[in-house]
């Protein structure tokens, strides 16, 4: 009975570690993954649910913004770490500043740093640095750069665009998210040096299923 106790102990020690080490928890050893994910946050439906209170930041009125950075996440073929790192590195006030040239708030630049940035091997102002270097490198379709009449369209079809919009870049390589029968987000996955896309099929897999989804205006 013992023998058998002693066996499950050490199965769930090594299912504990397998877990881990696939990213199904907490933590990671910084700089160790496989590639990056740029999360691009289609701002209308984030002021529309969650960034409702948000009246001073990211959601003011007439700040007119459509898509933007929500975070650039250090990923694993399979899952990814998060809070790599138990003393954390508070960001400068000049890391800030370039973190404010690509997030829409402090806030959410400190939040991303925190739970995502302590897990890229980066200092605070490098891993900003490395955010604006993927923003920079993704073209948002025409149609995306700042609309002014609320659609629907096919979560197929936004793919489609990009891969249009961007050279190298293939359905297998990004996943576009709805939540509550609209646009979310747009995932693009990068190598981890930022000179390429990558393909992701685990990320590719998070793509909408619905028909159409709702794309409000910038407002």
């Amino acid at each position: 009975m013992r023998r058998v106790a002693a066996l499950a102990g050490l199965a769930l020690t090594a299912f504990a570690g397998t877990a881990q080490a696939q990213g199904y928890g907490r933590g990671g050893t910084p700089g160790e993954f496989d590639f990056y994910v740029l999360a691009l946050s289609w701002s209308p439906t984030y002021c529309e649910t969650a960034g409702r209170r948000d009246a001073d930041g990211q959601c003011r009125p007439g700040r007119g913004l459509g898509f933007v950075v929500h975070g650039l996440w250090p990923q694993y073929t399979r899952g990814y770490p998060s809070d790599c790192s138990s003393v954390e590195r508070s960001p400068t006030r000049q890391a800030m500043d370039v973190a404010g040239e690509v997030y829409p708030s402090e806030g959410l630049a400190r939040h991303e740093w925190r739970k995502h940035g302590t897990c890229s091997g980066l200092d605070p102002m490098s891993y900003f640095k490395a955010a604006a270097q993927a923003r920079e490198a993704v073209t948002i379709p025409a149609g995306f750069v700042k609309p002014d009449s609320d659609t629907r369209i096919a979560p197929v079809d936004i793919a489609r665009q990009f891969v249009a919009a961007n050279r190298g870049l293939r359905p297998d390589m990004m996943s576009v998210t709805c939540t509550r029968g609209e646009l979310q987000e747009v995932r693009i996955c990068f190598t981890k040096d930022l000179r390429g896309f990558a393909p992701c099929p685990e990320v590719a897999r998070q793509n909408c299923r619905a028909g159409e989804i709702a794309v409000d205006a910038s407002r």
